[in-house]
């Protein structure tokens, strides 16, 4: 009896810890936004058209590709994979290497871009995969459309490192960027950060840290479909686990997973309690942050981590836009120009920046 007594108990502790620390406690309803300029859906009534089919059954590929790599435990390959998207593209944008205080990275320098202007860039790949060069895409448009220099870094990874590994390479790569540009030492003049999936959560988490430590704020900060809560507790993540053709083979096995059983796999693999704001950007606090745009596809499993991040940053009172498409995949700004969805997507991020850099003004 006594022995069942102790069982009960430590099961009773060990729920209990999960619960509330691990996890960090219930989650609130987060209110949807009254004014509508805070949330957009674009491309509704719009069926998905040859150029997105080509992207899904391309995204297929690669997935799988990488999917079967990760399972064999061939990371390497895995990561070659991923870099190998940029390989058949051509640029208008230089591409140089560069050492922001010790963290590999690169400028990307668009015709034009002005070298005291400058975005900082925190590729996604959930923490294992990706690479500057992998994303150029993304980050040769952010340096067109803003006419900045952008710095993509190549903060360090899962599972050799954990995740406050790659947390203290994206400060270490904000403080250097304040300082130095692609010609050398010179102060910024102008300050952007973006990121997607994974990197948007990075993005997210040093916009807060910065306000926190009252350094010096980014103009705005974009978000390409953000990961904000590593507990996975969104409705989404099961809910669109059947539409997200890019996700679903890495998340699914979450979703058959018990939350108990959640918490401690991402204590294991991230190597930080997933209840912590720091890896949780949606779980901290979310008052007094810099212009953000989150954008999100509807039918990927992390549209509730952008919708909850954004109600509850607009109910803080930031400033703060969502907007989402139907029936595009995740970070569906990378297949630019091939996909009109990413045209239009990249559009609306222009406006938004120009927008921000005049209210500054």
């Amino acid at each position: 009896m006594n022995l069942l007594i102790l069982f009960v108990f430590l099961l009773v502790v060990l729920w209990a810890f999960e619960r509330f620390y691990l996890r960090g406690g219930s989650r609130a309803n987060y209110p949807v936004p009254s004014d509508p300029d805070v949330t957009r859906v674009f491309g509704n009534g719009r069926s998905p058209g040859p150029q997105q089919q080509a992207v899904e059954q391309a995204v297929d590929v690669l997935i799988t590709q990488v999917s079967s790599a990760l399972l064999g435990h061939r990371l390497r390959e895995a990561r070659a994979i991923v870099d190998s998207i940029s390989d058949d593209r051509d640029y208008v944008s230089r591409f140089i290497t560069a050492d922001a205080g010790g963290i590999p990275a690169e400028w990307v320098l668009a015709p034009g871009a002005h070298p005291e202007k400058r975005v900082l860039y925190l590729h996604g790949g959930g923490f294992v995969l990706g690479s500057p060069k992998s994303h150029r895409t993304i980050t040769s448009k952010f340096s067109e459309i803003t006419g900045c220099a952008v710095l993509a870094i190549n903060y360090r990874l899962l599972p050799k490192y954990k995740h406050a590994d790659c947390v203290e390479d994206c400060r270490t790569a904000y403080r250097w960027i304040l300082e130095n540009g692609p010609e050398g030492p010179a102060k910024t003049r102008q300050l952007f950060f973006g990121g997607d999936s994974a990197g948007g959560n990075l993005a997210l988490s040093l916009a807060a840290w910065v306000r926190d430590n009252r350094l010096r704020a980014p103009e705005a900060v974009v978000a390409f479909s953000p990961l904000t809560d590593v507990t996975f507790s969104g409705a989404s993540i099961r809910e669109n686990e059947s539409t997200d053709v890019m996700l679903k083979p890495l998340l699914k096995m979450l979703n058959r997973l018990p939350q108990f059983i959640k918490s401690w796999w991402v204590l294991w693999t991230y190597r930080v309690r997933p209840g912590n704001p720091v890896v949780s950007p949606l779980l901290g606090d979310l008052s007094n942050l810099p212009p953000t745009l989150v954008q999100a596809s509807e039918c990927e499993m992390l549209l509730d981590d952008a919708r909850r991040y954004v109600y509850k940053a607009h109910a803080s009172g930031s400033p703060i836009k969502l907007q989402t498409w139907t029936n595009v995949v995740h970070v569906w700004q990378i297949f630019d120009p091939h996909l009109p969805q990413a045209e239009e997507a990249w559009d609306e991020v222009g406006v938004f920046l120009e927008d921000s850099v005049e209210k500054e003004e």
